[in-house]
């Protein structure tokens, strides 16, 4: 059994960039790639939620054309259709899809278990909901 996975700290960190704190987001920067590198990670399902945080935020931007947090916190309900109608998906859809496409295309479910020595199934299993689980979080820092 594994232990919680969770990451209210990163959470936070967006929302206090989000919210103003522009000297936080070279550590954001920081994070960001520490996600995507798997580094620090305790768990398959710890790194694979990393991982898709890291492509999350990237793909935030790419969906916003913004890299600014704070200016994406601030878009009106007339943009983010506009955004929808741009990218052709609402912004939970195309981010999941983002993650999951990467992972599929990078073959990260037979990296993670041979990195983890489980079972690439395992690894599978997760993918979907662990997609839906991170945009969920981005979501909420974001409204």
């Amino acid at each position: 059994m594994t232990d919680p996975i969770e990451f209210s700290s990163f959470y936070r960190l967006l929302n206090s960039i989000k919210e103003g704190a522009s000297d936080k987001i070279p550590l954001l920067d920081e994070k960001i790639s520490e996600f995507k590198n798997g580094i620090n990670s305790k768990s398959y399902l710890e790194e694979l939620g990393s991982l898709y945080l890291s492509i999350g935020i990237i793909e935030l931007y790419n969906f916003t054309n913004k890299k600014d947090l704070e200016s994406i916190g601030i878009i009106d309900k007339e943009e983010w259709e506009a955004l929808y109608i741009k990218n052709g998906e609402e912004l939970p859809v195309f981010l999941a899809n983002k993650m999951i496409k990467y992972v599929q295309e990078n073959k990260k479910a037979k990296e993670l278990s041979k990195k983890w020595n489980i079972r690439e199934g395992e690894v599978k299993k997760h993918i979907t909901n662990m997609a839906r689980y991170i945009t969920e979080g981005i979501i909420d820092v974001i409204e």
